[in-house]
């Protein structure tokens, strides 16, 4: 098991990308891709907890793979536009610590937001 930072996860997925020609796909192409993914992922999902059994014939794939292809593809899309996915995920957990920090209810003597 790694405990790679995103930073570092971008990166490898730079420098992977980097050495094809074709570099990344368009913005719009890769949004394609997300959605390709996402039903991926959404297919699992129902084969696992929902009503919808595989068929014998089908592929045996994991969650956590449609995970990671979702993954890789959200960090392709960020790296072509220059967004760095940390500064972004720590914009979201303020929105979400401030806009949002009344907004559930929370558990008895949890308040991960003291750390901030």
């Amino acid at each position: 098991m790694s405990n790679k930072s995103m930073e570092q996860m971008q990166k490898e997925v730079d420098d992977y990308i980097s050495q094809f020609k074709e570099g990344y796909f368009s913005p719009l192409a890769m949004i394609a891709r997300l959605t390709e993914e996402l039903g991926e992922l959404s297919r699992e999902i129902n084969h696992y907890y929902g009503e919808k059994p595989k068929k014998k014939t089908e592929k045996e794939k994991t969650v956590e793979e449609e995970l990671g292809d979702l993954l890789f593809v959200t960090i392709c899309l960020a790296n072509s536009l220059n967004i760095n996915l940390e500064e972004a995920h720590d914009r979201v957990m303020h929105k979400f610590n401030t806009r949002d920090k009344d907004r559930w209810t929370r558990i008895e003597g949890r308040n991960n937001n003291e750390s901030n």
